[in-house]
């Protein structure tokens, strides 16, 4: 591999034409620039200069190694800039959350994004696993889940709670479990999980979700209202996702006589050390939630 260092003095050295220059904007004696390009060539076993007393020309080699070492060296400058600077307002910061916290979090990121417009969000919808999995191998730089994380190298923090609601069709202005029964179920990724949750601390009969008939299943967060709508069954579902369903009038959200919320979880790897531009995305989601 070639040392950056002699290939620097090599690129100036040709771009000047002139050793004694060359010695000074490197901070260096000629023989010490001179000492660079002969490690150079034996590294290369090539000639890259043809010695004409005080002056020099390239050779072919030379020339291949100036041009192509210049991209390379303006590569390196700029990358040594962007990792020191670790802008706060600028760059991709990759974000993974279940779908009904996405729903209430994507819109508060993007208006980040347009007040800061270098900043980039790259945000994806998953389950608490699949949150799990990719911040455990570095895939993505903030994940929100709705339970603590069951792998060591990834950090919890709590830092909301969200509600979980019982939906039926609109014209229920009260429950019973026989009414439940009667409508059957609309399943969703997180269905049993939430129904279990909200209904085994409201109706004494419950036991598991396959007491209801199972009216239908969708995986899209902004559809598994719209079978509830149309009056196929009803649903259990974390309330941001609720309240994105653009035809409220066509539901009844109910408020049931213990009320259930779920903990929502900041994560990240602790094996990382957070970027700036990490940091000001963190501090909107908690403003956010």
């Amino acid at each position: 591999m070639i040392n950056p260092v002699l290939l620097r003095s090599f690129c100036l050295l040709a771009e000047l034409g002139h050793f004694t220059r060359t010695a000074e904007q490197l901070h260096m004696t000629q023989s010490g620039v001179s000492q660079h390009i002969r490690k150079l060539e034996q590294q290369l076993e090539t000639a890259l200069l043809i010695r004409q007393g005080k002056s020099f020309t390239l050779t072919d080699a030379g020339r291949q190694l100036y041009e192509r070492g210049s991209e390379i060296l303006l590569a390196l400058d700029a990358l040594e800039k962007s990792v020191r600077e670790d802008a706060a307002e600028a760059g991709v910061v990759r974000v993974l959350s279940p779908g009904s916290i996405g729903l209430k979090l994507y819109p508060q990121l993007l208006a980040l994004q347009q007040r800061f417009e270098k900043l980039v969000i790259d945000y994806s919808f998953t389950s608490n696993e699949g949150v799990e999995a990719a911040l455990a191998s570095f895939d993505c730089d903030l994940g929100l889940m709705t339970r603590p994380s069951l792998l060591d190298e990834v950090y919890c923090e709590p830092i909301a709670e969200e509600a979980l609601v019982l939906v039926t069709p609109a014209g229920f202005d009260s429950v019973a479990w026989s009414d439940l029964v009667e409508l059957g179920f609309i399943a969703h990724p997180d269905a049993s999980h939430h129904a279990s949750l909200l209904l085994r601390e409201n109706f004494p009969q419950f036991q598991h979700c396959d007491q209801f008939i199972k009216r239908g299943f969708s995986n899209q967060i902004h559809l598994i209202l719209e079978p509830v709508a149309r009056g196929l069954g009803f649903t259990v579902l974390p309330a941001f996702a609720v309240e994105d369903f653009s035809d409220q009038q066509r539901v009844t959200v109910h408020s049931l006589a213990v009320p259930v919320y779920e903990t929502l979880y900041l994560s990240y790897n602790r094996q990382t050390a957070l970027a700036n531009r990490v940091k000001t995305v963190i501090h909107a989601v908690h403003q956010a939630l």
